[in-house]
């Protein structure tokens, strides 16, 4: 609870009260690898910062292959931007550790901390604009140079995770990138 506290802090003031009542909303959850915690076509039930762990985002493409869009680490808040059925799925690559609120709690806290708002779309705002900054700088580049970028850029995952994941996350065959890793040395 206290990197979540720690973390929202970095985007506004609190005091003691409104901490204590986030705390009293939020619950700390584990969840295993593969464990979808949002799935598309379903309302997520819960937002979620991500403590510990890594988790992806995919979705499946008209040919019905599945596609890795993004991957989020530690110190990331997990929220939509509205009131929407999303097309995607959100899925743990390994086990992880979340602070999870209800929508209904987080519905609360809007309206019971003035600010509250206003630091959520602070953070989700930075969080989108780093993601951007990942995805468009690896837009027009060759597969050996996305890869190189893609381990500047998620330093602390490319161990963590299956390489199918990363090679659908560039946008290339398993085969390709174990070639240039080969490659790359």
């Amino acid at each position: 609870m206290n990197e979540f506290i720690k973390y929202i802090l970095q985007f506004g003031n609190l005091n003691t009260q409104q901490i204590d009542l986030i705390t009293g909303k939020a619950a700390e959850m584990e969840f295993p690898k593969d464990h979808y915690f949002w799935e598309a076509t379903k309302v997520p039930k819960h937002i979620g910062f991500l403590v510990e762990g890594v988790v992806r985002v995919s979705f499946y493409d008209n040919k019905g292959e599945e596609i890795t869009k993004y991957f989020f680490d530690e110190n990331h808040l997990i929220k939509d931007w509205g009131n929407f059925e999303p097309s995607f799925y959100i899925q743990t690559v390994t086990d992880c550790k979340f602070i999870i609120f209800t929508k209904k709690d987080w519905k609360e806290l809007s309206e019971t901390i003035l600010d509250w708002e206003r630091v959520i779309d602070k953070i989700m705002t930075k969080q989108h604009i780093r993601k951007i900054e990942k995805i468009s700088s690896m837009i027009s580049q060759d597969a050996t140079t996305r890869y190189l970028e893609f381990l500047k850029n998620f330093p602390n995952i490319a161990n963590r995770i299956p390489l199918s994941y990363i090679a659908s996350y560039l946008g290339i065959t398993q085969s390709s990138l174990s070639r240039i890793r080969k490659s790359i040395g």
